[in-house]
C-alpha cells in the first residue's frame, strides 16, 4: 500500500524560461526561507539554455523541490502546470530573475492563518540598478469590489505578492488563461471577483528585478502588449458579470489609450473607439494633465499628429515591457 505525500503548507511555483543567468539567485533566496514547511516546483518550460539542468541539480540536492519538464508553450501554461502539480494548502509564485526575503512564506503563512485569509496581499521592493523602491499595497477597503478596482489603479495585479489558498482556484473554477502578458491579473481579478477573502501584510518581501538582461529577459514591442490587452479585456468581459466588468471597464479601456497611441496605424482606431467612451469619465482615472492634454489632442484634433510627437511623452507612453519571454 502506498501512501501519498504529506501536504506542504505552501507550494512555490517558478516558471523558468531562459533563466540561467539568475536562477539560482531566486531558488537559493526561496531555500533559504525561515519557514520550513512548503515545497517549490520548478518548471522548465522547455528552456533551451541550462535552466533545466539547473532545476535537477537543485532537486536531487534538495527534496523540497520538485522539477517538472514540459514542452515550451509559455509563461501561462507553465503556471498553470505548477498550479495542477501543487500539494500546498496555499501557493504563491515567483519569478526566477526575482528573489525574495527569507521571512516571505513564514509571515505571509501566518497571516493567512490568522485571518482565515483566502488570499494575503503584501508590499514589494521594486529593483533597478542598483536602486531598491519599497512599493506599497494596501487596499483602501477589503470589499470585493472596491479591490476588483483597485486591481486596474494601485494594486498590482502579479501572484508574486499573493499567497492564495490553493482550493479556491478550483471553487472558483479559476485557471491561467492563453496570455503571455497579463495572464495574472487575469488570474486574480477572477479570483477578487469570485468572493475570496482578501487580508493585507504592510511588509515588503518580493524584489521586482526591473534591470534589463538580454539573455533572460525579451523586452516585448507595445504591439504585441497591447494585442494581449485586448485579448484581456475580451476576456474579462466573457467572464465577469456586467455589475463586475463596469468597474474595471474604463480602466481597462485606459490602459489602452497610450499603447494604441504609440503603435498608431490601424490601432488609432481602437485609440478612438475607447477615448469617446470615457471622455466624459477623465477625472476619475489616475491620468496625468499631460497625458489627459495630449488625449484630447489626439482625439478632437489629429492621432497622426499625437502618435508624431509621442516621442517626447516618454515618460507616459512606454514602448517596452518586461516580460517572460
Amino acid at each position: 500500500m502506498t501512501t501519498s505525500a504529506p501536504q506542504p503548507a505552501v507550494s512555490v511555483i517558478v516558471a523558468v524560461y531562459k533563466a540561467e543567468a539568475y536562477l539560482k539567485r531566486c531558488v537559493d533566496s526561496l531555500l533559504a526561507q525561515t519557514f520550513g514547511d512548503f515545497e517549490i516546483l520548478l518548471i522548465d518550460d522547455g528552456s533551451p539554455d541550462r535552466s533545466g539542468e539547473i532545476c535537477d541539480e537543485y532537486a536531487r540536492q534538495d527534496r523540497r523541490v520538485r522539477v517538472i519538464h514540459k514542452e515550451n508553450g509559455g509563461v501561462s501554461s507553465a503556471r498553470q502546470c505548477g498550479l495542477d502539480n501543487a500539494r500546498g494548502e496555499y501557493v504563491i509564485h515567483a519569478d526566477p530573475d526575482d528573489w525574495t526575503e527569507p521571512e516571505m512564506l513564514e509571515e505571509m503563512y501566518r497571516k493567512a492563518k490568522e485571518e482565515d485569509a483566502d488570499m494575503v496581499i503584501c508590499d514589494y521592493y521594486i529593483d533597478d540598478k542598483g536602486q531598491s523602491t519599497y512599493t506599497k499595497q494596501a487596499p483602501s477597503s477589503f470589499d470585493n469590489r472596491q479591490i476588483l478596482r483597485e486591481l486596474f489603479q494601485e494594486l498590482h495585479g502579479a501572484c508574486w505578492n499573493k499567497l492564495v489558498r490553493r482550493i479556491c482556484f478550483k471553487k472558483a473554477d479559476v485557471s491561467f488563461p492563453e496570455l503571455s502578458y497579463c495572464e495574472d491579473l487575469f488570474v486574480n481579478t477572477c479570483l477578487v471577483a469570485s468572493g475570496v477573502r482578501v487580508s493585507y501584510l504592510n511588509q515588503a518581501f518580493y524584489h521586482y528585478d526591473q534591470a534589463m538582461n538580454p539573455v533572460s529577459l525579451v523586452y516585448r514591442p507595445v504591439k504585441e502588449v497591447l494585442d494581449q490587452e485586448l485579448r484581456l479585456y475580451d476576456l474579462l468581459k466573457e467572464r465577469l458579470s456586467a455589475a463586475q466588468f463596469s468597474l474595471i471597464e474604463l480602466h481597462l479601456k485606459s490602459r489602452l489609450l497610450p499603447k494604441a497611441l504609440n503603435v498608431g496605424g490601424d490601432y488609432l482606431c481602437n485609440f478612438s473607439e475607447c477615448y469617446a467612451i470615457i471622455a466624459s469619465h477623465m477625472n476619475e482615472l489616475p491620468l496625468s494633465s499631460k497625458q489627459k492634454a495630449l488625449y484630447w489632442v489626439a482625439f478632437h484634433i489629429s492621432p497622426y499628429w499625437a502618435y508624431r510627437i509621442r516621442g517626447s511623452l516618454n515618460a507616459i507612453l512606454h514602448g517596452k515591457v518586461k516580460q517572460y519571454r
